[in-house]
C-alpha cells in the first residue's frame, strides 16, 4: 500500500519543479524591461489620439509584448557566456544551464516572429516593419557590438526608442513630426539611464568582456559628463511637444519639475562620480521621468 505522506511529498516536489521551470521561462523574457517597452508603445498609440479600435489596440499590446519577450530571450541566448561570468546575470536561466541554448534560441525566434506576424495581420505593415527592425537592430547590431565599442550604447538606443513610434503608426498617424519627437525623447532618455547603470555595474561589465565607457573610464568623469549632456538634450526635447496646439500648461509644469529632478542628480554625479549614491539617484530619477512625462503628455493632449 502506498504511503500517502510520501505521495503527497512527491507531488509537492513535482509542483515545485514545475513552478521553477515556469519561472525560468518567464525570467528568460526579461519581463520588466520588455513590458516597459510595451508601455511606451501603448502611450505612443494614445498620444496619437486615435478613435479606439479595440482589435487593433489589443493586437498592438499582444504583438509588441511577444516581440519584446523575443528580444529578451534572444539577448540572453547570445550573451549566455558573458552572463555566466557576471554576478548580476550568472543565475539567468540559459547562463545557469537550467534552459539549454537551443531551447532559448527556438523560443526567442518563435516569440519574435509571432509578434511581428500578429502586428502585420491585425495592425498594419508599418508597425510590423518597425518592430522587425527593432528586433534585428537589438540582436544583430547592438548585442554583438557591446563587446567592440562604447558607441554600441548609442546604437542600442535606436531600437530602444522605436516602441512609441510603433504605437504612433499603429494608431494610423504615420511618420508625422510628433511621432519622431517621441522617438527622440526616448532615445535621449536612455543615455543617462544607461550611463548610471553602467557605472553602478562597471565591475560586472568588465568581467563580462563588454566595451562599455564605464570600463575604459575608471574615474567616471566621461560617463558622468555624457549622462549630464544627454539629460540636457532630454529636457530640451521634452519641451518640443509644447509647440503643438493641443498641448497646454500641464506638460510644461511636469516637464520643468521632472527636468529639475533629473538634472540635479546628473550634476552631482559629474561633480563626484566616485560616490556611488549619485549614480544610483540618477538611475532612480530616470525611472521616474519617463512614465510621468509620457503620462502627462497624453493627459494634457486629450483631457485638459
Amino acid at each position: 500500500m502506498a504511503d500517502p505522506t510520501r505521495t503527497k511529498t512527491l507531488r509537492g516536489y513535482e509542483a515545485a519543479a514545475s513552478e521553477a521551470r515556469f519561472s525560468d521561462w518567464w525570467e528568460l523574457t526579461k519581463p520588466r524591461l520588455s513590458l516597459m517597452s510595451v508601455a511606451t508603445a501603448v502611450l505612443g498609440y494614445f498620444a496619437a489620439g486615435p478613435t479606439l479600435e479595440i482589435t487593433v489596440f489589443l493586437a498592438l499590446c499582444a504583438g509588441t509584448t511577444l516581440a519584446a519577450f523575443g528580444c529578451g530571450v534572444l539577448n540572453q541566448w547570445w550573451e549566455r557566456e558573458a552572463d555566466a561570468r557576471m554576478n548580476r546575470t550568472a543565475d539567468r536561466p540559459i547562463a545557469a544551464g537550467r534552459i539549454s541554448a537551443r531551447e532559448g534560441l527556438v523560443f526567442g525566434i518563435f516569440l519574435s516572429i509571432s509578434g511581428v506576424a500578429l502586428l502585420a495581420w491585425a495592425v498594419n505593415y508599418t508597425a510590423a516593419a518597425l518592430t522587425a527592425a527593432t528586433i534585428l537592430l537589438y540582436i544583430l547590431a547592438y548585442t554583438p557590438l557591446k563587446r567592440v565599442t562604447p558607441l554600441a550604447t548609442e546604437l542600442g538606443a535606436i531600437p530602444g526608442a522605436l516602441p512609441p513610434l510603433i504605437g504612433w503608426v499603429a494608431a494610423g498617424a504615420g511618420f508625422s513630426s510628433m511621432g519622431w519627437i517621441l522617438f527622440a525623447i526616448l532615445f535621449a532618455w536612455q543615455l543617462p539611464h544607461f550611463m548610471a547603470i553602467s557605472w553602478m555595474c562597471r565591475s560586472d561589465y568588465e568581467r563580462g568582456g563588454f566595451a562599455m565607457l564605464s570600463v575604459s573610464d575608471p574615474g567616471g568623469r566621461r560617463v558622468a559628463f555624457k549622462a549630464l549632456a544627454w539629460t540636457l538634450v532630454l529636457i530640451a526635447l521634452s519641451l518640443a511637444p509644447l509647440r503643438e496646439a493641443q498641448m497646454g500648461w500641464l506638460l510644461l509644469v511636469v516637464t520643468l519639475i521632472l527636468g529639475y529632478a533629473h538634472l540635479a542628480p546628473a550634476i552631482r554625479f559629474l561633480r563626484n562620480p566616485a560616490e556611488p549614491r549619485h549614480a544610483r539617484k540618477l538611475f532612480i530619477a530616470t525611472l521616474l521621468y519617463l512614465p510621468a512625462y509620457l503620462g502627462a503628455l497624453v493627459v494634457d493632449r486629450f483631457f485638459i
